[in-house]
């Protein structure tokens, strides 16, 4: 996700020499400056010292360490802290960094790795307008960015946008299973079923057309496509959707009390 963020900034015209990274592995900085003459070091206190915003794309389990070894620079600096790790609260992280610093929480989603990311964001009391600006810069070159009003609704972004990306996996998966056992090859039905699903979702964007209407407009009267909405609907798949959510929801809320 780093390496993502990095690459979209220097594409949006960030100089090169405006970024410093730091990681604890050779290999990880190497293949980093493979992609951008960045600046980078194993340091953590070295990579934050004198820097606007300081993105945090580490794994929870390693935010306590991380943001130990950012914390005195970080004051001295005035930064404002991104982070990107799931479940670690705000509350958490004005404790590990300092409570007057700057922070953002933020919960992308693997797309970002393509620049089609889905991120919402949520500011401490501590951040400035500016500081919010410059965060929906940062994540905003990876996709789009969207600030939630209250922390908590973080748990149900990590549902949606943040584990999302796989259920529409396994959707797809499904189709391409149920195309097979209808006759089609793997290859074929692959192709049709992502092509089908790249398209649906450029309608979706692109308009102001609700989604129940752009439904409606696919499903004539006693054809094929009302058949299977019925043997979705038939099936509950809306209940599925929203049990599977829910418990996506919950898990996030239950990481949060065991990282915090």
């Amino acid at each position: 996700m780093a390496s993502s963020i990095i690459g979209g900034l220097l594409e949006q015209g960030m100089p090169a020499e405006n970024i410093r990274a730091s990681d604890p592995t050779r290999e990880a900085l190497e293949r980093l400056r493979l992609q951008a003459p960045v600046g980078t070091t194993h340091d953590n206190a070295e990579a934050v010292a004198g820097a606007d915003v300081v993105v945090l794309s580490v794994k929870p389990q390693a935010m306590a360490e991380a943001a130990a070894s950012i914390r005195e620079p970080l004051s001295a600096s005035g930064a404002m802290a991104v982070s990107i790790a799931a479940g670690i609260t705000l509350t958490s992280l004005e404790s590990a960094l300092g409570e007057n610093t700057p922070i953002v929480r933020c919960m992308p989603n693997t797309p970002a790795l393509l620049r089609e990311g889905a991120t919402a964001l949520y500011a401490n009391a501590a951040c400035a307008p500016a500081q919010r600006k410059l965060a929906e810069a940062v994540l905003g070159a990876v996709g789009s960015v969207n600030w939630v009003p209250e922390e908590n609704q973080i748990d149900a972004v990590t549902a949606l946008s943040g584990s999302g990306p796989a259920y529409f996996f396994l959707f797809l998966e499904a189709m391409v299973d149920a195309a097979e056992e209808l006759g089609l090859d793997r290859e074929t039905s692959t192709a049709l079923a992502v092509q089908t699903a790249l398209g649906s979702a450029r309608m979706a964007a692109v308009g102001d057309v609700e989604l129940a209407e752009l439904r409606r407009r696919v499903t004539s009267p006693g054809g094929t496509t009302e058949r299977a909405l019925e043997a979705f609907e038939a099936a509950g798949l809306r209940d599925i959707v929203k049990t599977a959510m829910q418990a996506a929801a919950e898990r996030s809320r239950e990481l949060a009390g065991e990282l915090g």
